[in-house]
């Protein structure tokens, strides 16, 4: 434990010298306080013994820039003018205690030792304090592992039971032809099901596998200019048999030709899962209509996709962006889909910095509406 002892006397510097050198206290002196700060700067001392009247520089002007030298060091004011207002000014620029001239050795061991616990044991709260601090970031984080164990729980079972329906049907309809329960006449509307199966089952993986590509770290995700018309085009084109087959009217609004850095994979299913999810809960006979537009004043690209179709209630539209989830209207209208449609769209548009907005009334349809910044690019892409 060291000791720094600032006083103008010699008498007293000496005196508490070996008051506390006898007490095992290593001790060092000065003068004044300029000198003082200069001992304070070149080591280390845990306790600052300062006179409060000085020629030149004060006690408590000293003990003031000595808090900014040393914030942990113990000042103790040593002060022939002990009074309240002293005291208090004392306090106020730092110092922990004062001791009234004359002293004993007594005295000045015991505020000095008292000090010296009371640091201690400040010390010694605030590290317990720093303990529970932490253990409650570790419980909060075990909590999270707990609810993300959960939620990876739940996906696994929904991932199963959604893959399971297909591919049983596979099997059962195989096993019917291969033990010759299946006519020749009739097997190519048995192998026209085993087809639509293996279709369904290779976009629930398509699927899955383009949301965990969106999930992953895209950083080096080669980019280029991508017109969001051509991409409109190329996911009508691909539910060109659907619509067809449904008697859907599509039109389509274009306003203007925006093209923004991106991928064209991710920019393409942005429309196709939204076109899609449109014509799949579309009654018979309805209308899809695709907007695209650039507002050139705020810098942003909209493009919108709305359907005459079954709508969602409001108190699940929080819901319909959950992997797997599909509304109650929606399981009955249809048997198959993935659930994971929408889920994509909002992790696309939000890669891209962008928002999506949702009107939609039950038995008359929805609108599903994207913007984009007319400057987007790939966050953290090269």
């Amino acid at each position: 434990m060291r000791v720094l002892v600032v006083d103008d006397e010699l008498g007293i510097r000496e005196g508490c010298r070996r008051a506390l050198t006898s007490s095992g206290l290593e001790v060092d002196v000065a003068e004044n306080g300029p000198d003082g700060l200069h001992k304070l700067r070149q080591g280390s001392f845990d306790v600052l013994l300062v006179d409060a009247m000085m020629p030149g520089m004060s006690g408590l002007e000293m003990m003031q820039q000595a808090r900014k030298i040393a914030p942990d060091v113990i000042g103790i004011i040593i002060t022939g003018y002990a009074t309240i207002e002293l005291a208090v000014q004392a306090i106020r620029e730092g110092a922990h205690d004062f001791i009234a001239k004359p002293f004993t050795h007594e005295l000045l061991l015991h505020v000095i030792n008292r000090e010296i616990d009371r640091q201690r044991l400040h010390r010694e709260a605030r590290r317990v304090k720093d303990l529970e601090e932490k253990l409650s970031g570790l419980a909060k984080c075990r909590a999270e592992m707990e609810k993300i164990g959960v939620i990876q729980g739940r996906f696994m079972m929904t991932m199963v039971h959604t893959l399971r329906a297909p591919v049983a049907v596979l099997l059962n309809t195989i096993q019917l032809i291969r033990k010759g329960y299946v006519p020749p006449a009739e097997q190519v509307t048995f192998l026209q099901q085993v087809e639509e199966r293996a279709g369904e089952l290779l976009t629930i993986l398509d699927d899955l596998l383009l949301l965990s590509r969106l999930k992953e770290n895209i950083r080096g995700l080669k980019t280029e200019p991508v017109s969001l018309s051509d991409m409109l085009e190329a996911a009508l084109a691909s539910f060109k048999k659907e619509i067809a087959e449904r008697g859907l009217t599509v039109k389509v609004e274009r306003m203007n030709h925006p093209v923004i850095s991106g991928n064209r994979e991710y920019l393409q299913a942005l429309w196709a899962q939204l076109l899609g999810n449109a014509i799949r809960y579309t009654r018979p006979a309805g209308r899809v209509t695709l907007t695209l537009q650039e507002n050139a004043l705020e810098k942003k690209i909209i493009g919108t996709v709305t359907d005459t179709g079954i709508g969602i209630p409001s108190d699940e539209i929080s819901r319909i962006f959950e992997e797997f989830y599909r509304t109650k209207e929606a399981r009955s209208m249809q048997e198959t889909g993935t659930g994971l449609g929408l889920c994509i769209v909002q992790q696309i548009v939000s890669l891209y910095g962008g928002t999506l907005e949702i009107d939609s009334t039950p038995g008359l349809g929805s609108a599903f509406r994207f913007i984009l910044p007319h400057t987007a690019a790939l966050t953290g892409a090269d």
